[in-house]
């Protein structure tokens, strides 16, 4: 029950994430405010997904992955896919009994239903911070 009721929440703020990152003009990437880049935003956002799944899901990460270039969005938005999916697999795999057990993990404790919660938060305030730095930041050489 509670994987087929967060899951069409999870995909609603998943894919239009992803569907922002697939529009994105490939010369955006290098836009930057502060220290963050438009492409750092995306590595981490999949980065926080693999770890999310190992953590409150326990399905390891996979073996080795190609690092993807930060100036192409093809191979970022590729990464984004693999974690999405990465995680949506670790989701279905939980047992409904665990989905409100408390875990501990790096990031403190949390159960994996809360861990869904943080995920759509973190997928969310990176979405309006590249929104952000495409209005107000630098290209990375200037």
């Amino acid at each position: 029950m509670t994987y087929s009721t967060v899951l069409p929440i999870w995909n609603a703020i998943r894919e239009r994430f992803l569907k922002t990152a697939e529009a994105l003009p490939e010369q955006d990437l290098s836009l930057q405010l502060g220290k963050s880049t438009v492409a750092s935003l995306l590595h981490h956002t999949a980065e926080v997904e693999f770890m999310f799944a190992e953590w409150f899901f326990g399905r390891n990460m996979p073996g080795e992955k190609e690092k993807p270039s930060f100036t192409n969005l093809e191979e970022l938005v590729k990464l984004l896919r693999a974690s999405n999916e990465h995680l949506i697999e670790a989701m279905k795999e939980l047992p409904e009994e665990d989905w409100h057990k408390s875990m501990e993990s790096p990031i403190g404790a949390s159960t994996p239903l809360e861990a869904v919660g943080r995920l759509m938060y973190h997928t969310g305030i990176h979405a309006g911070q590249i929104s952000l730095i495409q209005k107000n930041g630098k290209n990375q050489s200037e």
